[in-house]
């Protein structure tokens, strides 16, 4: 079984740096929390080498198309692709006060005989819009999988307690009886709708393209002496080579920020589902019916030994509320957009991560959840209970309750006596001893407990789970199957 581990250790990285790292503010996102994949996709290592790659890809296009670029000058590109000389680059950028020209200038020392054909006829957002999609494009590919994983995890949980019945609430009131397994497929329905949400918004994504300053391609028609074809041609060599089924055929300087606002959307929705279903488990952790995994030697609290706190659910809520304000960002400047695209990313893969942990380790105490299915049930038997009597001959008819002549007034006064004893004396439900105990139901006797079974109470439950996972989730899961055996072990 592979294993995915999240975070990086302080103390390997005490042990490997200067400690100068140290001195500086680093985002707990990626200090404490955040997986490699995601953390490498928007590096600036990653972030230089794609606009490298970038570079190599124009170049290779043109020369395609005939323009004046030899073999040795792509050979010489492709061979220092990841040769970056980060203090050069940095000098440079202080120098010019340009990025993507310091980076032009570093890439260039280490390729002399390139030099005249690096960047040739690209505008700067030819190598950070494109950047940007790529990364956005890369994000999703590595999110797709982690959500997969948690749905498979709780699909799991969902069909082995599909008949376990638990209390259900409105307004966290007890309601009627639904099953542990069916909560879970509600919680299961909304990842779904995610799964195929972020796919949606990954397979939309276009490339930016060879479109020039403002995008008219203005530079590169130039270049090919007024042949609309040869610069149609290279957009589309170029984005094929990136990847991409398509680009935006208009863009301006940049590709539309629409596109930033589609994905933080998805994401935040994301994280409103993930807060949904964590402030679930803490609320039933409340309970003490479901717990999150708890490790053989955490520690819930310093000053109280027995406490056993949702750690995890609460980072979830926590992180998923980060996660939902990112979506108000991407109208901004450049400057913003460099911290909620990635944030959005690294959040929702931690989120991710971190529910996989919560869904593979999930723990039930079914005794707890019958004790108060027994402490509720009596109340909510009463309507069974009318019935049963309407059949055994008893008068439904509504009359003066202290006569106590008909069913519903006879179950009345000893609902709220058994309430009084619950609210009042802090005594357990003791309804059904007061209806065995009263003559009128005498016809029923028999049939009380078969009427209190908590089975009869759960409807269509567990046939809704098994049809559920099978029709709308199984399915999902499929392109994923051979990216499940993944085990997220949390460091923090």
């Amino acid at each position: 079984m592979q294993k995915g581990t999240c975070g990086q250790r302080f103390t390997a990285a005490v042990m490997e740096g200067s400690g100068e790292e140290f001195t500086k503010y680093r985002s707990p996102l990626v200090s404490r929390y955040a997986c490699k994949d995601m953390s490498y996709n928007f590096s600036d290592r990653n972030k230089f080498i794609t606009w490298r790659q970038l570079w190599i890809y124009l170049a290779d296009a043109q020369k395609e198309l005939g323009l004046p670029i030899t073999d040795a000058q792509l050979s010489e590109m492709k061979s220092h692709l990841k040769d970056i000389d980060f203090v050069m680059a940095a000098e440079k950028e202080r120098k010019l006060r340009h990025d993507v020209l310091a980076h032009v200038h570093t890439f260039a020392h280490y390729c002399p005989t390139a030099a005249p054909i690096i960047h040739w006829g690209a505008t700067s957002c030819y190598v950070g819009d494109n950047m940007d999609l790529i990364m956005l494009r890369d994000g999703f590919d590595i999110l797709l999988p982690k959500l997969a994983r948690v749905i498979d995890r709780l699909a799991n949980f969902a069909e082995k307690y599909a008949d376990l019945p638990t209390l259900g609430f409105t307004h966290y009131q007890p309601a009627q009886l639904t099953t542990v397994g069916k909560r879970a497929c509600l919680w299961l329905q909304d990842l779904v709708m995610d799964m195929r949400n972020l796919q949606r918004a990954r397979d939309d994504l276009r490339f930016r393209g060879v479109k020039g300053t403002t995008g008219t391609q203005a530079s590169f028609l130039q270049l090919f002496d007024g042949d609309h074809e040869k610069v149609e041609e290279l957009d589309r060599k170029v984005t094929e080579l990136a990847g991409f089924k398509k680009s935006y055929l208009v863009t301006s300087q940049t590709y539309s920020r629409k596109v930033d606002i589609d994905t933080l959307c998805v994401l935040a929705s994301l994280g409103a589902t993930v807060h949904k279903i964590c402030t679930d488990i803490r609320l039933l952790a409340n309970l003490k019916e479901i717990e999150e995994p708890f490790e053989k030697e955490q520690i819930g609290s310093s000053a109280v030994p027995y406490k056993r706190n949702p750690m995890l659910a609460e980072r979830c809520c926590g992180l998923a509320r980060h996660l939902m304000a990112l979506v108000s960002d991407p109208l901004q400047t450049a400057a913003v957009q460099r911290i909620s695209l990635p944030e959005s990313f690294l959040t929702a893969d931690i989120i991710l991560s971190t529910l996989q942990n919560i869904t593979e380790g999930l723990v039930v105490y079914p005794k707890v959840i019958e004790r108060h299915i027994c402490h509720e049930l009596p109340f909510m038997a009463t309507e069974n209970i009318i019935m049963a009597m309407v059949k055994a001959g008893g008068n439904r008819q509504m009359i003066r309750i202290r006569k106590r002549k008909d069913c519903h007034g006879h179950i009345h006064v000893l609902s709220q006596q058994a309430a009084a004893v619950v609210k009042q004396e802090g005594g357990h439900n003791d309804l059904l001893d007061r209806v065995k105990a009263d003559p009128y139901f005498s016809p029923i006797l028999g049939q009380l407990d078969a009427l209190l079974d908590p089975k009869t109470f759960i409807g269509r439950a567990p046939q809704q789970v098994t049809r559920f996972l099978a029709e709308e989730v199984r399915p999902v899961l499929e392109p994923y199957k051979s990216k499940m055996d993944v085990k997220i072990e949390l460091e923090l």
